[in-house]
């Protein structure tokens, strides 16, 4: 069975480099909340703690997690780390989303 949200080599890689230098992260958590310009906003940490109703998610030895409250915004979206000239980031895309602004962390749906 597939997962509702998934993750690209190119974001595992990137959550790996990362975990790699920090000795208090165990994986990224990626989250909804409300705010933002276009009514919701994507936030990302890095964490240690997975709770009960936590989906798991784990690509070439990188873990991320989502919250079961986020969950319903992220179905079928994929998490991607794109490295392009004017900055580098996590992005998602979401096929939830009708539309984003142009930071890329907000979206409406």
């Amino acid at each position: 069975m597939d997962q509702p949200v998934s993750l690209s080599a190119n974001a595992a890689k990137r959550i790996n480099a990362i975990l790699a230098g920090k000795m208090d992260s165990d994986f990224l958590r990626v989250s909804v909340e409300g705010g933002g310009c276009s009514g919701f906003s994507y936030k990302f940490d890095f964490d240690t703690t997975i709770e009960t109703d936590d989906l798991v998610i784990e690509k070439d030895g990188a873990k991320v997690v989502v919250d079961a409250m986020s969950l319903p915004f992220l179905s079928g979206a994929e998490i991607d780390f794109v490295d392009e000239l004017i900055g580098s980031s996590f992005q998602i895309r979401n096929p939830n989303a009708t539309a984003s602004c142009g930071c890329g962390t907000s979206f409406s749906i």
